[in-house]
């Protein structure tokens, strides 16, 4: 079945996403590791992504564990400085979609404060036709409930949905509820794949 959308994940798609690289250059290896290791960092941003605020979070898990304060802090008040660059190719893919009337959706795990914060650096994370964003929902991927979400809003058989993301969670279960999908390793990969299905000349996916 030809797809009738296209669903982007961002995170690792669109814009880069990537902390420990960005401790890495703040407060060295070694100290992020130790850091990354006694305090669950990836699980706090899960409590953002499920909907609660981001400051509250940040500044709870930072009073929680002293010693690490000012590095967790930093998670807060440096954001926008790890959720970069765009991608810039991905970003073209997107754009050339619906130039060819292609409805793009987002699925996204994303706090509702990030993704605001996130918006005013990236405009183009205005410009999706159906966005379904975590934090918004209550519920963050590979929850079955975020994909019955888009299903059901969007009014799609899961078949004809094409959904790109980075985490093989994410996309296995996406499978297992009949959505066409595709493990995102690099923009070039994810252009052939548009072509491939029929929604995206080579020229469009440069």
């Amino acid at each position: 079945m030809k797809p009738q959308a296209v669903v982007f994940d961002i995170g690792n798609v669109l814009i880069e996403w990537q902390p420990e690289r960005f401790f890495d250059s703040v407060t060295g290896a070694n100290r992020r590791r130790a850091m990354f290791a006694a305090v669950d960092l990836h699980g706090m941003n899960d409590r953002v992504d499920r909907g609660e605020t981001f400051r509250d979070v940040i500044v709870e898990t930072a009073q929680a564990t002293p010693h690490w304060h000012d590095e967790i802090m930093l998670w807060h008040d440096r954001w926008l400085d790890m959720a970069a660059p765009a991608i810039d190719h991905s970003v073209r893919l997107m754009t050339a979609l619906q130039a060819r009337g292609i409805p793009v959706f987002s699925l996204t795990n994303f706090g509702i404060q990030t993704y605001a914060l996130a918006s005013s650096r990236y405009p183009f994370l205005r410009a999706f036709d159906r966005d379904f964003i975590s934090g918004h929902i209550g519920s963050i991927k590979p929850d079955a409930a975020i994909y019955e979400t888009v299903e059901r809003e969007s009014g799609l058989l899961p078949e004809a949905l094409l959904f790109t993301d980075d985490r093989p969670e994410n996309i296995a279960a996406a499978q297992t509820r009949g959505w066409q999908t595709h493990i995102f390793t690099g923009s070039q990969g994810w252009a052939k794949r548009l072509v491939s299905a029929g929604l995206l000349s080579e020229e469009d996916a440069l």
